[in-house]
């Protein structure tokens, strides 16, 4: 009921907000031969970080924009190691947190504001409002008046959500090139070492190296632990080398799906999840970041998706070779291990014969 009447009172503001907003300065943004200072708002999860790497790319890829980001607690981390980000701001909750964020910012000087967010937040629109810059664009949505431009909203049941956000590029003068265009996450040497060093010593002979991720971001993404331990005897069969990814809080799953405990990687750093990708041929997974993790590297995915009361795409990876299976009911605990192998097994098959063979 709480928070029933905090999203109600949040919309309320919201709207009065968009009533009471002076426009900043509109029509298209200007050509300059100066370099433009750019900031990037991209609040909520891991996810939504990663899918907003490409835009940022891209503008940086231009030459004649420097560019900063502000983030969120939860997901800052995907920006950090960057070399398409200047600066890097973290938002935290909290008005005394509001009013230090809006003091620093304000002291940048910025030329252009940029909202990455695919729908309408209440947080981005306040923190658009405050932040002074001459220029704030943004997808069209219902606080348009706190934008001087906006460019229309891809429909989301047919443009992939990383091409949605790419139309922002417009705005800034320049098309992105979606041929190119690949979510980033940039690890460090020492998370790089310590996965290969898990991978050499555990799959010397690198047969068919196939990641199969147990951990979701909630209940309604998990397969069931009878699904995955039947799928990893299965494949124990056909002599595929498995490695199981888990977060350390599924360990205690993971330990009952797999015998062969020296072959599950579990770690509570999310750039050593991001580092083992490469080394993987094949992901299989629930819809979680690990998908846009393994497009990063142009690793094929078989994802498992809950699409439940909407109409929107899936957040499938972007750019790579994929397979999967959609329900649209709330979670995945109806999803049949038959169905899920009848279609994943050929899959699998069609990638191990792409693998060049060892000689």
């Amino acid at each position: 009921m709480k928070k029933k009447l905090e999203l109600v009172f949040k919309k309320l503001l919201l709207k009065v907000l968009t009533l009471v907003s002076k426009k900043p300065k509109s029509g298209s943004i200007p050509e300059s031969n100066a370099i433009r200072k750019v900031l990037v708002i991209r609040l909520n999860r891991i996810g939504d970080a990663l899918v907003t790497t490409p835009l940022i790319a891209q503008i940086k890829k231009q030459n004649k924009f420097l560019v900063d980001v502000l983030a969120d607690e939860k997901n800052y981390f995907v920006f950090q190691n960057s070399p398409d980000v200047n600066k890097l701001f973290v938002y935290r909750k909290g008005f005394k947190f509001l009013y230090d964020t809006i003091r620093l910012l304000n002291a940048q000087d910025y030329d252009i504001v940029i909202d990455s967010h695919d729908d309408t937040s209440f947080t981005v629109s306040m923190l658009t409002k405050l932040i002074n810059a001459d220029y704030k664009i943004a997808l069209t949505k219902e606080n348009e008046s706190l934008f001087s431009e906006t460019i229309t909203r891809p429909d989301s049941s047919k443009v992939h959500v990383v091409e949605r956000i790419l139309e922002l590029t417009k705005l800034l003068g320049f098309e992105a090139d979606k041929s190119t265009a690949r979510i980033a996450f940039f690890p460090s040497e020492a998370a790089k070492q310590k996965t290969a060093e898990f991978v050499e010593k555990r799959f010397k002979d690198k047969k068919f190296v196939l990641g199969i991720n147990i951990s979701a971001g909630n209940e309604a993404r998990s397969w069931g632990i009878a699904n995955y331990r039947k799928m990893v005897e299965e494949l124990q069969k056909r002599n595929i080398d498995v490695v199981l990814l888990s977060t350390t809080r599924d360990l205690k799953y993971a330990f009952r799906i797999y015998n062969e405990r020296d072959k599950i990687f579990y770690s509570p750093k999310y750039e050593e999840f991001v580092a083992i990708m490469p080394h993987l041929d094949l992901l299989f997974s629930p819809d979680t970041s690990t998908v846009h993790m393994a497009s990063m590297y142009g690793v094929p995915v078989f994802g498992l998706y809950v699409k439940y009361n909407t109409k929107d795409c899936i957040w499938s990876p972007y750019n790579t070779e994929y397979d999967c299976i959609v329900t649209e009911e709330s979670n995945l605990w109806g999803v049949s291990y038959d169905k899920v192998v009848s279609k994943f097994f050929p899959f699998l098959e069609a990638q191990m014969n792409k693998k060049p063979a060892k000689v």
